[in-house]
C-alpha cells in the first residue's frame, strides 16, 4: 500500500513510518527541504514538498496514496488561535485536498488525543470512546474541532486514534522527567497519587497501523494505550531502579504552587513570543488526578494489545537517551 504520513519528522510520526516500513508499505511524507529529517535519514521514504496550510500544495502529497495517517499537530502554542490553526485548520485543509485530488482514498487516519475527552472522574472510571467530550485546555478543544472535521467528512472513510501520554526513544517532551530522576529527584504534583495511562511509542505506532488497515475500524474511534494504569511514584521508582538509583528524594508541589508557576512561565512565554512549555492551562492539566482511558474497544475490534511493559519501555528509553547523551 502507498501511505502518506504527516508529522513524519516528529516523535510519533517517525515511529509510525518505521511500523509501516516493517510491514513492507511504501511511505511518503510532507516536509520542506529545510526540515529536520534526523529520524528519517537512511530510510526508504519519499519526501514531498507541501504545506498543511496550502491546499493546492498538497496535491502531489495526496495523489495516488491509499491511506493517509495524519499525525501532525501542535502540542504547544502561544494562544488558542495558534492551536486552532495547527490542529483544526491543518486537518480541514488536508481533508479538502483529499476531496480535490484523491476522492477515492481508502482510509484517513486521524491521530487525536485523550485531551479531547478530558480527565476521568475516578480510577474506577477510565474514559471510553462513548464518554462525553469535555476538554479542559485549548489543545484539547482544538483537537476536538479536528475530530469534528473528520467526522463531518462523511465521504472519506476515516478512523480516529486517541493516545494518552506517550513516551519512548526520540521523545523530548518527557525527557525532563528522566533527567530529574537521573539526578536522584522525584517531583510529584499534589499530595495524592495521580493515575495515568501511558503508552510506549512503538505500541502506539503499531496500534495506529493496525487500525489503518483493519476493516472494522472504518468510522470508528479508538484509545491506543497501556492496558494498565500507573501512578507517578510507580513510574519514578521504576525509572530510578533502571538508572541504578537506590533512593530518590521525593518533592511534592501543592496544586496552588504548580498553577502559580505555570501562570508565570506562561506569561513569560507570551512576552518572549515563544510557545511556553508550561502555562496556566497546562498547569490545570497537570493537577488532574486521573488521566486514564480504556483499551477494551481496540482490543475487541482490531485485536490491539499492549506488548511493551512499563519496565521494558522505560529500560529501552533510558538506554536510548544515554546512547544519545541526553542523560
Amino acid at each position: 500500500m502507498n501511505v502518506l504520513v504527516t508529522g513524519a519528522t516528529g516523535f510519533v510520526g517517525s515511529h509510525v513510518v518505521d511500523a509501516l516500513l516493517e510491514k513492507g508499505h511504501t511511505v511518503r511524507y510532507i516536509a520542506r527541504s529545510t526540515s529536520n529529517l534526523r529520524w528519517l535519514e537512511g530510510k526508504d521514504v519519499t519526501r514531498v514538498d507541501g504545506s498543511l496550510f496550502d491546499v493546492a500544495s498538497l496535491r502531489h502529497a495526496v495523489d495516488g496514496v491509499d491511506i493517509i495517517i495524519h499525525v501532525a499537530g501542535l502540542t504547544a502554542a502561544r494562544n488558542e488561535e495558534e492551536f486552532r490553526r495547527g490542529n483544526f485548520e491543518a486537518t480541514r485543509n488536508l481533508l479538502d485536498a483529499v476531496r480535490s485530488y484523491n476522492p477515492g482514498l481508502g482510509r484517513f487516519v486521524h491521530v487525536s488525543s485523550l485531551a479531547v475527552v478530558g480527565p476521568s472522574a475516578s480510577v474506577q472510571q477510565p474514559v471510553t470512546e462513548t464518554s462525553p467530550l469535555r476538554p479542559i485546555t485549548a489543545y484539547g478543544r482544538t483537537k476536538k474541532l479536528a475530530e469534528d472535521a473528520v467526522r463531518e467528512a462523511a465521504d472519506i472513510p476515516s478512523t480516529i486514534i486517541r493516545p494518552p501520554a506517550v513516551y519512548g526513544p526520540r521523545d523530548e517532551a518527557i525527557l525532563t522527567f528522566f533527567q530529574t530522576v537521573n539526578r536522584g529527584l522525584a517531583t510529584y504534583i499534589g499530595f495524592g497519587d495521580k493515575s495515568v495511562s501511558l503508552v510506549h511509542v512503538r505500541d502506539l505506532a503499531r496500534g495506529i497501523v493496525m487500525a489503518a488497515f483493519h476493516e472494522n475500524a472504518v468510522g470508528q474511534t479508538y484509545f491506543i494505550s497501556s492496558d494498565e494504569f500507573y501512578t507517578w511514584p510507580q513510574i519514578a521508582t521504576l525509572t530510578g531502579a533502571v538508572m541504578g538509583k537506590r533512593r530518590l528524594l521525593s518533592l511534592r508541589l501543592p496544586h496552588a504552587a504548580v498553577l502559580g508557576i505555570a501562570g508565570v512561565v506562561g506569561s513569560l512565554g507570551k512576552i518572549m513570543g515563544k510557545p511556553p512549555v508550561l502555562d496556566f492551562e497546562k498547569g490545570r492539566d497537570l493537577i488532574q488526578p486521573y488521566w486514564i482511558c480504556s483499551t477494551q474497544k481496540a482490543r475487541e475490534e482490531i485485536g490491539y494489545r499492549q506488548e511493551i511493559s512499563l519496565h521494558e519501555g522505560i529500560s529501552e528509553t533510558v538506554e536510548w537517551y544515554r546512547s544519545r547523551r541526553w542523560l
